[in-house]
């Protein structure tokens, strides 16, 4: 049970890890997007 619930946990904190990273990731890409077209 216990075994269980932490590999639940470990999965789900690295659910959050990995949409944090693709958030900064597409964030960075938006602002280089928008910077390089609205010159």
């Amino acid at each position: 049970m216990t075994n269980c619930s932490r590999v639940i946990r470990h999965a789900w904190h690295f659910y959050y890890a990995l949409r944090f990273v693709f958030k900064v990731v597409c964030g960075g890409f938006g602002i280089a997007f928008l910077s390089l077209t609205g010159r």
